[in-house]
């Protein structure tokens, strides 16, 4: 029998091996315990600590209140940072809670003076409904009902009754422009302060909702890596309930210094593993992003707005037996914000963050978009830059968007449209052009409000964006 030997100084190696390695003291195996678990804290409570950042910043920054409205008295701009918003409607958001009782959110019906699309969500932004023509009330308006978590009474007749499984939540109602002139805007902004937010034990005569213009706060929701999203994180622990298929994280966050019904007071060494734990996450989350999500048309830089799994998962409230995408969760919401019930009727977005080429977006350089004849939507579409690090609208710029809603925006003789990117408007070209800053990279939304079939059966095709010159500006191939 042949036997196998061991060169001497391989054996040697084998041998000192476990002289080399070094237990870690149990401080540091802590320290190390409290990072990963910080990782996955992020990722688990992003959608929580993004829906925060936009309630403080509502708190702290303007006149309103829970169960009122705050609006942006103009289509939005650069001022209005939260993460990928729409440049192309005027904004009302209502944030409630209903541990004082059910909350009514009345919304108009659409007509010749306006029409809107709207989502409602809870704390976790999981979407409890949509509204507005392609939503429940299917353009007639409705009074839609918020019942708290464990509510046993009855909802009264003629109401949407939705279930929340949590207190907070809140309604992006987005009210249509017909054009961006001002008495349209005016039209708009009209139409959306119809909408009434009351108490149900007040919907016998609701008094008067209170409506807060936020136009030229600057409003910023973006995602803060550092300690402070951990007290967002504990904001939400202490005041809403836990849900059950999220109890596995009590322990976990019970070591990061969160825990219910007590402050959150992590130590200096927890303070610094929290530090090392988040800005892991904020690399690995823009690691994710960067490797691009699933391609909507075949072979296309455009994408899904969300990871499938998640849209899925959000359509079935997450009730899935054998699957919970806190992953995509955790990505999807470190970019944007909002849960749609319904993706493909009301609204549908295409993401793209890389040209042509498959290279990212220079804010430096000059880029093109032609969007073919004939888009599928019933309402408009519109594309919007924004920045590839913030994902919030680039600082600083005049406009942050072109619709086809837009007046100004010229179209080819066969009925398309060029559209450029770039720090200069290319001669000529001013009217269908959207600024960036050269210091800084950027992204694109492509947004189609009331879809056709026409887009997802792919008969329509978005082409990928392609960097341009001066010479070639006029030139396709």
């Amino acid at each position: 029998m042949k036997q196998f030997m061991i060169p001497a100084v391989a054996f040697a190696a084998v041998i000192a091996q476990p002289a080399l390695a070094q237990t870690p003291a149990p401080d540091q195996l802590t320290q190390r315990s409290i990072e990963r678990r910080a990782v996955e804290a992020v990722i688990w409570g992003m959608p929580a600590v993004n829906y925060d950042l936009m309630l403080q910043e509502m708190l702290s920054k303007t006149d309103g209140k829970v169960n009122q409205v705050v609006y942006w008295g103009r289509p939005l701009d650069w001022h209005n940072q939260t993460l990928t918003p729409n440049p192309d409607a005027i904004y009302f958001m209502a944030f409630f809670n209903t541990k004082d009782g059910p909350v009514v959110l009345d919304l108009p019906p659409g007509d010749t003076d306006g029409s809107f699309n709207a989502n409602i969500v809870n704390v976790w932004q999981m979407p409890l409904e949509d509204a507005g023509l392609l939503g429940a009330d299917k353009g007639k308006g409705g009074k839609y009902l918020i019942l708290p978590p464990g509510y046993a009474d009855k909802a009264p007749d003629g109401y949407i009754a939705l279930q929340s499984d949590t207190f907070g939540g809140y309604m992006l109602f987005r009210s249509n422009l017909k054009s961006h002139n001002s008495a349209d805007v005016a039209r708009s902004i009209e139409y959306g302060k119809r909408f009434k937010v009351y108490p149900l034990a007040q919907a016998s005569s609701p008094p008067p909702t209170v409506f807060t213009d936020a136009k030229d706060v600057t409003f910023d929701s973006t995602i803060r890596y550092d300690a402070s999203f951990f007290e967002h994180l504990d904001r939400i622990v202490q005041s809403e309930p836990w849900l059950q298929r999220d109890r596995a994280m009590i322990d976990q966050l019970k070591s990061l210094g969160i825990e219910k019904g007590k402050p959150f007071a992590p130590s200096a060494a927890t303070k610094q593993a929290l530090a090392t734990g988040i800005r892991e996450a904020q690399t690995l989350l823009a690691a994710r992003y960067d490797a691009g999500l699933p391609p909507f048309f075949e072979g296309s830089h455009w994408t899904y707005p969300a990871p499938p799994e998640l849209v899925q998962a959000a359509a079935a409230d997450f009730a899935e037996p054998n699957a919970y995408p806190v992953d995509a969760r955790g990505l999807a919401y470190s970019y944007a914000y909002i849960g749609i019930k319904r993706l493909r009727a009301g609204q549908f977005y295409l993401i793209s963050i890389k040209d042509k080429d498959g290279e990212s977006y220079d804010g430096g350089k000059t880029y093109r978009l032609t969007v073919p004849p004939d888009a599928p939507v019933q309402q408009y579409w519109s594309v919007t830059a924004y920045d590839r690090q913030t994902h919030a609208l680039i600082k600083n710029v005049n406009r942050a968007s072109r619709a086809s809603n837009s007046a100004e925006v010229q179209k080819n003789a066969n009925g398309s449209v060029d559209l450029y990117f770039s720090p200069k408007a290319p001669a000529g070209k001013e009217s269908n052009w959207v600024p960036t800053d050269p210091a800084r990279k950027f992204e694109l939304m492509f947004r189609l409000y009331a879809p056709t079939k026409a887009l997802f059966e792919k008969a329509w095709k978005l082409p990928d964006v392609e960097q341009v010159t001066s010479e070639t500006i006029g030139v396709r191939q």
